[in-house]
């Protein structure tokens, strides 16, 4: 057999992009095992609105390693790449294009937006697509979906019409939350809340007849002139006799009445609430069950309409208080304004403060189908890992409301409602109408208003496999079986896709719900632009290769715990990366000459027994971590098994029989390191895919393409045996090894080690058998196992084990006085600079003034220090007890 030459350095770039051209050549990424039980993945659909962050890359690597690993374990695999509109996020990128032309999106039309807004899904899309193949995700293209692509769209218009023909969409005029830059209703979920610095303004309101005025407090005075009434609470003794009576609204000559409700807090402020209904959903709530009117003051802009006195039309909300504030003082109504912080909603979009709006809007009414979903949680049909989120997921089940399913945008799934502008009736169908089916007038118009994103990814499990049409995808590959998600999106996203599936299909979307963490800086801080802390997933991949990237990250992906990086991070990944690829070209190296034999358990020394055994329980080990979805401990195991077991010991034993055994011994070593590197490939692959593709293709006994091959199963040469006396050798190994970086022997210098165990030690016959392996790991140049003591070792250093002893001669390896002497030297010195550095740390001038870095800088050389002098003291009583 040759020697195969693998290049000298390890260079991703020389073969991931030509390796990843190989595998979507041969069709590998789609489902291989027709007939066998299936293992369906559906990728959470990335917005076209950017590039994906490094939570793409964690989330979408995680479900990569799961899809190979399933692949490998003979399951017929179907993960289903794509991506999402977005509605609003995508119409603001292209808004802000046309803002920067000193355009709006009516200035140039419906149609040339949309236009407009398929460039930029195009470009973004192939962006994200590009990202996701250079990292090596194996997602069959063949079944890429986009959320508005013709397919999806049919989906949609299933669902609405479904929906509705069963009572459970409806259009009513409502108090909705409205983003004035986006221009746009949002569901309560798409706002977030904010602790905010605000004011609170106490203004008399005057009675009707001129007797007198109450005081009411408010944070938002502008919206006075939608009061309806102001509320006392019903048990609040010091407003009893108030009740009916009539006040004067501020600023205008409007009345309004006193009203009696038990929302109101007696405690609160004067226990006197204004009721704005149109402006504030407990207002809103409390206008409903006293009848009240509800009168809006907003335009859709943000902007005060006709329904203000017209010296405040056209302002913002913020300008209008100013001169609201400004009139109330002038007319002598303003009694005191007072700091107070507040909750204020924010558009999860622009950030831009949501106003409480009153429109007319589609809703989905969620109760039942939120019980169905709650059902399948307690049903055992889903399961969150880890578990703690199935608290959330209840609790938001528990709390639904209705969802705001109308989004006053362009860009969108257009909802399937058409207007007859002749007979007035309103038509929901399943496709486009020409004409009115009442009167068949085609005077007909269909609502401007498109769904909410969500409502077309609700349906992402099971409309990508074909849905609402009876197909072959659908039918073999539904329910899929894993979903990995982040925990943002447990209601938006996740919730909702299971009460969707349990409405349409019956059933859950999946079984297993994997809840990544956040991936934040080495501060613990969430990576943003605005903190300019964020990592871009194809710089990493330019600096140490997709394996590098992948592997750091789920080595670092604890179950239930953030991930914390920097770019230095992912030296780790590449330096297994690079162990990986040395150690298989000194293999491969080594083959000149050799045959490759079969390896039968007879041909098997203790060490051979031992590898195979570790290997088993690398497999175990990773087997029970991915069932569990316990990324972190699967990749530990890869890292481990190869790094320590087969690198550090096996291969470095079988350096032994390469150098001192006959022909055959040497056949059989060669034939055992290509079958543990070929099985380790395998064990490899789901985390290090490019590298242990590449390493497959150059094995003497590869079987084909790697990404194809079976995940390694359980050998049947382990014994218990040979694990104990391998852990016995080590033991020792370790004990000397420990001595040398005690007493600093240089590594070069051989030493004089003797062995002595006790009578009924049982793997002393270990010890004998492998003693020129021991010498080699110790650094022995003279090793002794004295089985009957005959050896003096008075004069030795003694470490001991369990049931054996290892005696080290250390003044034969180092000349102890003169250690002891520079030690005694740096113990000095220290001691010195610690006495500077106390006197420093005890100034309370250098304390108090000097810069917190400086302090901390003082204070760490301090630990330094001490922590130098009290090892150098440590060491030189061990010295002195040779």
């Amino acid at each position: 057999m040759k020697a195969v030459e693998l290049a000298k350095a390890y260079s991703p770039k020389d073969f991931e992009d030509r390796i990843y051209q190989m595998w979507t050549d041969n069709g590998t990424f789609g489902p291989q095992k027709e007939g066998a039980e299936h293992f369906s993945v559906v990728m959470p659909p990335p917005n076209v609105t950017g590039i994906l962050h490094m939570g793409h890359a964690l989330n979408n690597n995680l479900q990569d390693i799961i899809v190979r690993y399933q692949r490998m374990k003979g399951l017929n695999t179907l993960w289903v790449p794509g991506t999402d509109h977005a509605g609003i996020a995508t119409q603001n990128v292209v808004e802000r294009q046309l803002a920067k032309e000193g355009l709006r999106r009516q200035d140039i039309g419906r149609e040339k937006f949309l236009e407009r807004t398929w460039l930029v899904k195009d470009k973004h899309h192939g962006i994200i697509t590009s990202q996701l193949r250079k990292m090596g995700c194996s997602c069959d293209w063949e079944h890429e979906r986009f959320t508005m692509d013709e397919g999806l769209s049919k989906a949609v218009r299933e669902a609405f019409v479904t929906l509705y023909e069963r009572g459970l969409i409806y259009k009513g005029k409502y108090l909705v939350n409205y983003c004035p830059k986006c221009g746009t209703a949002l569901a309560n979920d798409e706002v977030e809340h904010e602790l905010t610095p605000g004011k609170f303004y106490d203004i008399h309101y005057p009675y009707a007849d001129g007797s007198g005025f109450i005081t009411v407090a408010t944070t938002r005075p502008e919206t006075l002139f939608g009061d309806v009434a102001v509320a006392v609470n019903p048990d609040d003794e010091r407003y009893k006799g108030l009740v009916g009576k009539k006040l004067r609204l501020p600023l205008t000559d409007r009345e309004i009445p006193i009203i009696a409700d038990a929302f109101v807090g007696m405690d609160f402020g004067s226990g006197m609430v204004k009721i704005t209904p149109a402006h504030d959903p407990n207002d809103w709530a409390c206008g409903k069950r006293h009848g009240l009117d509800a009168i809006n003051l907003l335009n859709p802009d943000g902007t005060l309409n006709e329904n203000v006195p017209e010296k405040y039309r056209g302002m913002s909300c913020e300008e209008a208080r100013k001169l609201v504030v400004e009139d109330l003082d002038k007319a002598g109504l303003l009694v005191k304004i007072t700091p107070h912080d507040h909750e204020v909603g924010h558009c999860y979009r622009c950030h831009t403060v949501v106003e409480p709006y009153l429109s007319e809007q589609w809703f989905v009414s969620m109760r039942g189908m939120a019980d169905k979903a709650l059902k399948a949680w307690k049903d055992g049909d889903i399961q969150f890992y880890p578990k703690r989120w199935e608290n959330t997921y209840t609790h938001w089940m528990e709390t639904i409301g209705d969802w705001c399913i109308s989004r006053q945008l362009w860009w969108g799934h257009r909802i399937p409602v058409w207007y007859c502008q002749d007979c007035g009736k309103m038509s929901v169908s399943r496709t486009d109408l020409t004409e009115c089916p009442n009167c068949h007038s085609k005077n007909i118009e269909q609502d401007k208003d498109v769904l909410d994103t969500w409502f077309s990814s609700w349906l992402w499990p099971f409309s990508t496999l074909g849905w609402p049409d009876k197909t072959k995808g659908l039918e073999t590959f539904f329910p899929t079986q894993t979903l990995v998600s982040a925990y943002d999106i447990i209601f938006f996203w996740i919730s909702r896709m299971i009460m969707a599936s349990e409405e349409f299909m019956g059933k859950a979307p999946f079984k297993d719900i994997v809840i990544t963490g956040l991936v934040r800086d080495k501060q613990g801080r969430k990576m943003s632009k605005s903190l300019g802390n964020g990592i871009d997933p194809l710089e990493v991949i330019d600096l140490y290769g997709a394996d590098a990237m992948k592997f750091t990250l789920c080595y670092l992906a604890a179950q239930g715990q953030d991930v914390q990086v920097d770019m230095d991070s992912f030296k780790m990944g590449s330096r297994f990366a690079n162990k990986i690829w040395n150690a298989t070209r000194y293999l491969l190296m080594n083959l000149e000459g050799r045959n490759l034999v079969t390896i039968t358990e007879d041909k098997l020394d203790t060490m051979d027994k031992w590898i195979y055994g570790r290997l088993n329980t690398a497999i175990r080990t990773i087997d029970e971590a991915m069932k569990g979805y316990h990324f972190n401990e699967a990749a530990q195991a890869v890292y481990s098994f190869f790094w320590n077991d087969y690198c550090d010991w096996y291969i470095e034993s079988a350096k032994q029989k390469m150098l001192h055994g006959s022909e055959e011994e040497r056949d059989i070593a060669v034939s055992i390191l290509m079958d543990l590197l070929e099985k380790s490939m395998r064990l490899l692959h789901p985390f290090l895919s490019y590298v242990t593709e590449e390493i497959y293709s150059k094995l003497p006994n590869n079987k084909g393409l790697l990404i194809l091959q079976s995940f390694p199963e359980v050998e049947k040469f382990e014994t218990e045996e040979a694990t104990s006396q391998v852990e016995s050798l080590q033991e020792a190994i370790r004990l000397v090894r420990g001595v040398r970086s005690q007493l600093g022997i240089a590594p070069e210098k051989k030493i004089h080690v003797v062995i002595r165990t006790d009578a009924d030690y049982k793997n002393k016959e270990i010890f004998v058998k492998e003693k020129s392996l021991m010498a080699a790991f110790m650094g022995a140049g003279e090793l002794a196992i004295d089985l009957d003591e005959s050896i003096d070792i008075s004069k030795a250093f003694p470490a001991a084990g369990l049931g054996f002893e290892a005696f080290v001669f250390v003044r034969e390896a180092i000349d102890v006085e003169a250690e002891i002497a520079k030690l005694e030297k740096e113990i000095a010195k220290a001691t010195a600079d610690l006495e500077k550095t106390n006197k420093k740390l005890s100034n309370e001038q250098f304390v108090a003034n000097a810069a917190p870095a400086a302090v901390e800088k003082e204070k760490a050389k301090k630990a330094e220090f001490e922590d130098r002098i009290q090892k150098s003291t440590e060491h030189i009583a061990l010295l002195k007890t040779l």
